[in-house]
């Protein structure tokens, strides 16, 4: 996930893609621990996308004020 399409987003889709992004994270944890997750690298690259999201929910909501 790319910044730029972020930008684009509304607070509300940014909040809903949080937390499907978060839940989607977390079966994934879940499915390591277990020893079910073939691509490790896919917790990294969901972490770094929550980050994202929440960077650019704060950006977003500290221009609306």
């Amino acid at each position: 996930m790319k910044p730029s399409e972020l930008k684009d987003k509304s607070i509300d889709e940014l909040v809903e893609l949080e937390k499907s992004t978060a839940r989607e994270l977390w079966q994934s944890k879940f499915s390591n621990y277990s020893n079910q997750l073939d691509d490790t690298d896919k917790i990294r690259r969901l972490r770094r996308d929550v980050a994202r999201v929440k960077t650019a929910l704060t950006q977003k909501r500290s221009a609306g004020k």
